[in-house]
């Protein structure tokens, strides 16, 4: 078992989807779609959940899925977003940027957290968006959870001041940087440009236009004989970057969209493939919003608790 690689997700099938026009202003992997397809989008984007649901199960990785009700809630399937577990029974809820999209925290969500695994203590940050403060979760952050190490491009979603406190608090060393794309937008989400496995690392250095900074990016990726997989440029804006190690039954599997996985050469899913099986899903709707698979799920780092004798689940 890898500390990188959680055996359980939390998932969210939406009630309506949309790319978000609140965001789509420093979002460039968003799409924009007519405000007429609106039904359509929706159920393309629920069987996509469902079908990332079962891909995963499949894989023997516990799923929980949770439906949305919310018709005003046009992002709340990346729950990844807002919410972060972690080892020892921690959780921290983060500031989000979009207003419309702070309402996606949900308590029955943290309560179920909370009866069916251990939970010490949640450490709720959300209250920074009074001050225009924002981290939004492993969105914003790309988390080594054996390096210790949170990986945080510098944007509006990822704030130096709320990236510190949460180090502090979680005991993670930050590690913040610039990343822009060639029009000269910065990365909105970390995640999009980089994932953590346990074995190799996938980020796109040469969106870091600081030599010194891509140097020290590089070094610690490759600590401890991780192998770093460079994503170029069209890698990265088909989603190559947007991927998340997950624990089968058989064997880590890496989470990736079908789109993602066609723009990987040979050489680098041979790498990938030394320590986990791929698991490509299709999710084109959702993909539309500026995110992928892995803005899909929210894993879940906490000790499960034990089932009381005679009691199934």
């Amino acid at each position: 078992m890898s500390v990188q690689a959680p055996s359980a997700v939390v998932l969210v099938r939406p009630r309506t989807f949309m790319p978000n026009p609140a965001t789509a202003v420093d979002n460039a992997f968003q799409m924009p779609a007519h405000a007429a397809d609106r039904q359509s989008l929706a159920a393309a984007a629920r069987d996509e959940v469902t079908g990332l649901a079962e891909a995963l199960a499949s894989a023997g990785v516990t799923v929980h899925l949770f439906e949305d009700y919310d018709e005003t809630r046009p992002d709340s399937v990346f729950p990844n977003n807002w919410l972060s577990t972690h080892a020892g029974g921690h959780i921290g809820i983060f500031p989000m940027y979009a207003p419309n999209r702070r309402h996606e925290r949900r308590s029955d969500i943290l309560d179920f957290l909370k009866t069916h695994y251990r939970v010490q203590d949640v450490i709720d940050y959300s209250g920074l968006e009074m001050d225009r403060v924002f981290l939004e979760g492993t969105g914003a952050m790309v988390l080594d959870h054996g390096g210790r190490v949170a990986y945080a491009a510098r944007s509006r979603r990822a704030d130096p001041v709320a990236l510190e406190r949460f180090c502090t608090n979680f005991g993670y060393e930050p590690m913040l940087f610039d990343a822009i794309d060639a029009d000269g937008t910065a990365v909105y989400h970390t995640n999009v440009m980089m994932s953590v496995a346990t074995d190799f690392a996938m980020v796109g250095l040469d969106l870091i236009p600081s030599a010194e900074r891509r140097r020290e990016v590089m070094q610690r990726l490759s600590g401890g004989g991780r192998t770093v997989i460079e994503l170029n440029a069209h890698q990265i804006r088909n989603f190559a970057g947007n991927a998340i190690e997950l624990q089968g039954t058989e064997g880590r599997v890496l989470a990736l969209s079908r789109r993602a996985l066609g723009t990987l050469t040979a050489e680098q899913k041979a790498i990938i493939e030394r320590s986990c099986t791929l698991l490509p899903v299709d999710v084109p709707t959702i993909e539309l919003a500026g995110g992928s698979v892995r803005c899909m799920i929210a894993g879940i780092h906490l000790d499960r608790r034990p089932v009381p004798a005679g009691v199934g689940g």
